[in-house]
């Protein structure tokens, strides 16, 4: 481990020297990459050398010991290297998560798909309460959303809506929300009383860059229709909207939240090209678990993941065995609890991995 990281911190400063050439600063794409390596690397060469003077605070507490002291300084002493010792261990721990491979995507913008499954109307709904709740968790972390595509109901549900939050990180907290999600509660409508199980699919998409994915113009069938309302009412008369047709996958993608066709367009087009690139993602997750499963999976998409229980006011997350008897807060976008707790969990997974 420690060779490694002596590897990580001769890399930080081969960069220090790198981002001061004339030639890199005049490379707006050299730049940019070493900058975000440089910035990548920060966290792990700062533990690291913290780590580094701890041992040698220890060294030297460890020297004063074996020397004559009185009993004041000696106790004082040990009193000290207890502390450090602690603090060496958690750095330790530290280390070497920092020394887990990071998914390339964290840092990235999402697209977030949210559609109501099965359960009809109630389905729909549900749908609508997921869509406030990120919304609204997205506002505490001063994430912005962008809405991409609506398919409403007429009392409020969506059947599907589409939307990106920009905001760094975004991807890192919300990409094990991918999968059905599970609600159980009396619907108004409902005059018996019963208690209705319905759920709706969330799937989260890492926005992908140009580079990343390939997408030739040849590939991709373009075709305009006149936007339509809930029920199929006509709410504009001109061709603004856009369905994009990737040939090779078979993706397709329709945008209409626009008046303008050029920027329904230009929104289809970010979510096709993450959706090409998820597909990739897919197959390789695929690959990927047949040699090891993680406890917390980003993959399966009919899988279901957790469940909101209205009448005891209850939210289980099935992957990591999670109860929260806090709906109501949970509902309001108060999800720190549940994502830091996938967090770490994956986290554990992963370093689990590195180490066998």
């Amino acid at each position: 481990m420690l060779d490694r990281l002596q590897s990580v911190e001769d890399r930080y400063e081969k960069l220090n020297q790198l981002l001061m050439d004339p030639d890199i600063i005049n490379d707006s794409k050299k730049l940019r990459e070493y900058s975000k390596e440089q910035s990548d690397l920060q966290e792990t060469v700062e533990a690291y050398r913290e780590y580094k003077e701890v041992r040698e605070q220890i060294a030297d507490t460890k020297s004063m010991l074996e020397e004559k002291l009185d009993a004041e300084m000696r106790e004082m002493a040990k009193e000290e290297l207890s502390e450090l010792e602690e603090r060496e261990e958690e750095l330790t721990n530290r280390l070497k998560l920092l020394l887990v491979p990071k998914d390339p995507n964290d840092d990235k913008n999402v697209i977030m798909e949210i559609r109501g499954a099965a359960g009809g109307e109630e389905a729909a709904l549900f749908a609508a309460n997921l869509y406030r709740m990120y919304t609204r968790y997205a506002e505490t972390q001063g994430w912005k959303i962008d809405v991409m595509e609506v398919n409403a109901t007429g009392t409020g549900g969506y059947k599907e809506i589409i939307f990106m939050i920009n905001g760094k990180g975004a991807y890192s907290k919300l990409k094990f929300e991918n999968g059905a999600h599970r609600v159980q509660r009396v619907p108004e409508t409902e005059s018996g009383g019963r208690i209705h199980t319905s759920t709706a699919t969330v799937a989260v998409l890492p926005e992908a860059e140009e580079v990343e994915v390939e997408i030739h113009e040849k590939d991709i069938r373009v075709d305009t229709f006149a936007s339509s309302g809930p029920g199929g009412q006509s709410v504009n008369t001109t061709m603004s909207a856009v369905r994009l047709t990737h040939i090779p996958t078979g993706t397709v993608v329709s945008c209409q939240d626009e008046k303008s066709q050029i920027k329904n367009k230009e929104k289809a087009m970010k979510v096709l090209r993450a959706r090409v690139y998820d597909k990739f993602q897919q197959e390789a997750q695929a690959e990927y678990d047949q040699n090891r499963k993680l406890a917390v999976g980003t993959g399966d998409r009919s899988e279901r993941i957790r469940t909101y229980n209205f009448p005891q006011n209850r939210v289980t997350d099935h992957r990591i065995g999670l109860t929260i008897q806090k709906l109501d807060q949970i509902l309001e976008g108060k999800l720190d609890e549940v994502i830091d707790a996938l967090i770490v969990e994956d986290q554990s997974s992963r370093l689990q991995a590195a180490e066998d």
